[in-house]
């Protein structure tokens, strides 16, 4: 298997798109299946051993609520 190019990207949604991604992943992880997403045109799959957080960060100006899914290549 290739290895593939590292990637750090962050992209925007309408609360539509994102309420409908957010319902997608607790469907999943109801049903006990892998997820599936696409990223800025990458097609990502999130296997059923991956872990879940929510990490929280402040500053003077600004804070921010990141929901993390993670995962090795094994």
């Amino acid at each position: 298997m290739s290895k593939k190019a590292d990637r750090d990207i962050e992209k925007g949604y309408s609360n539509a798109e994102f309420a409908a991604k957010l319902r997608r992943l607790a469907d999943s992880l109801e049903t006990g299946e892998k997820f599936e997403i696409q990223i800025a045109g990458e097609r990502v799959y999130v296997p059923v051993r991956a872990t879940y957080s929510v990490e929280h960060e402040r500053s003077d100006s600004e804070e921010e609520i990141e929901f993390q899914i993670k995962w090795s290549h094994e």
